[in-house]
């Protein structure tokens, strides 16, 4: 399927089919297929070691699938790489960014790499930074906040060109448990705004019964559907530590 054909995947904000990778002949990724539709948070749940790192390279266009298809708000990621990830906002676990530039300066410098002009750059850096509760950081250097605030400010850097999709990678990691909860309590609420969300983690707490989940586990898609209703009456941690034999 091409992103030319009309098709329910089309309209999804994520739709991924098919997708196999191998990494020194040992099967990563095997023949992983799921959508998320818009305004839906997604957590991509699985123990270390169960492809997600391979899958979010795969979405994200480091590496590429064989055979398999990716498509982001219906541009195909084989065909249409630059438009495909032009409706994606993308959070890596590795921090990317300028310890000794303030926060709005390196918001500046990606929106430069995005085309906008100042003046869109300082509205769409006030909007994003207020929308994640960091507006009086903006002059902050980096370096001085602590590690929730920089997750915020490449949260709201992800968000500066208005993607349709946003992907984070084990966002959370090393964090602190209030810092952990307010990042993820202000991801959920983009989804009031529209946007897709693809959450990677292995922390069960960070699910609430109302998000979509992707259970991905040696590399396969385990189960999927929504949190409350794959867990039935178990403890989302008892449910996952019976599927996977991982610790949660």
């Amino acid at each position: 399927m091409r992103s030319g054909s009309r098709s329910p995947l089309n309209d999804a904000a994520l739709a991924v089919s098919g997708l196999n990778h191998a990494w020194g002949g040992k099967p990563a990724l095997r023949d992983v297929s799921f959508t998320l539709a818009p305004g839906r948070f997604c957590a991509l749940l699985g123990p270390n070691g169960a492809g997600k790192s391979t899958l979010m390279a795969v979405l994200t266009g480091l590496i590429r699938p064989a055979p398999g298809v990716v498509l982001v708000a219906g541009q195909d990621m084989g065909c249409a790489p630059r438009r495909a990830l032009a409706g994606m906002g993308v959070v890596f676990q590795q921090p990317t960014y300028d310890l000794d530039r303030s926060v709005a300066a390196n918001l500046h410098y990606f929106a430069a790499l995005q085309g906008l002009t100042r003046a869109e750059a300082d509205r769409r850096i006030a909007e994003a930074l207020a929308r994640l509760g960091m507006a009086e950081r903006a002059g902050e250097k980096v370096g001085a906040l602590n590690g929730g605030h920089r997750r915020r400010m490449e949260i709201a850097r992800a968000l500066l060109h208005r993607p349709r999709l946003l992907l984070l990678d084990e966002p959370t990691v090393g964090l602190d448990a209030p810092a952990r909860a307010a990042i993820t309590a202000h991801v959920h609420d983009l989804t009031a705004e529209g946007i897709a969300v693809l959450w990677a983690t292995h922390l069960v707490d960070e699910l609430r019964d109302s998000d979509d989940l992707v259970l991905l586990h040696r590399g396969q898609v385990a189960a999927a559907g929504q949190v409350g209703a794959v867990r039935g009456a178990q403890p989302l941690q008892d449910w996952f530590l019976a599927q996977t034999g991982a610790a949660a």
